[in-house]
């Protein structure tokens, strides 16, 4: 994993209305806290955010700050964005050491089609699509990836089943279903199917609001 490079600058802490006027000047307000030193208060330039976070498809990126002659590694805590226009609106980075172990929530990817949808009328339910693993930062994998191609009818993958790359240790619920296939579940007949009696036979409905004459013949 590589490190993305942002260049920070410092920033009074302010209301709504001076970070208002900073998102309109194309900064976006962030803070970053943790590694047991204060919180700093600090501004970036999001369309240099957003170009860094287009670059990288890690679930969880390395960003070095860089402030002045000063760098520090960290994480993205927390982003936030406005629920209407997308757009970003306030980030906090997370102080982490580089060599002191973390952990994080990282994401599944299912690769192949099992045998027991291919050939065995069943269907594939991915369940848990992500997990907490411990490790260092520079070891943090960008998504844990998951062959499902040999997976027959009734087969089952829990998370103590994935193969974890070097250094990467799982943080989670062993036992826990990541996906299975089962089978398909059986149609219930429609109302536009026929009935049948006990010997097979389509039974005629009967006509409602029809009489009978005496010979049982129905009534013209």
């Amino acid at each position: 994993m590589s490190d993305l490079t942002l260049e920070v600058q410092s920033r009074e802490a302010g209301g709504k209305n001076v970070n208002r006027r900073l998102r309109s000047a194309g900064k976006l307000p962030a803070v970053v806290y943790g590694g047991k030193l204060p919180p700093k208060n600090i501004e970036v330039d999001e369309r240099s955010m957003q170009e860094l976070l287009r670059e990288t498809a890690d679930d969880n990126p390395i960003f070095l700050l860089k402030l002045g002659d000063q760098s520090r590694h960290t994480m993205i805590k927390e982003l936030q964005s406005d629920p209407i226009s997308g757009e970003m609106i306030h980030v906090d980075f997370l102080r982490v050491s580089m060599d002191e172990e973390v952990t994080v929530t990282v994401g599944i990817e299912l690769h192949g089609t099992p045998e027991g949808v291919k050939n065995e009328n069943g269907m594939l339910d991915f369940v848990t699509r992500e997990v907490e693993v411990t490790c260092l930062p520079g070891n943090i994998p960008g998504h844990l990836d998951i062959d499902v191609s040999g997976l027959h009818l009734g087969d089952t993958i829990s998370a103590g089943n994935i193969e974890l790359p070097e250094g990467v240790q799982l943080h989670f619920d062993e036992e826990r279903v990541i996906c299975s296939v089962h089978a398909k579940a059986q149609e219930a007949p429609t109302e536009t199917e026929e009935a049948e009696d006990e010997f097979g036979d389509a039974i005629e409905p009967e006509v409602i609001g029809k009489a009978k004459d005496d010979d049982g013949a129905d009534e013209a």
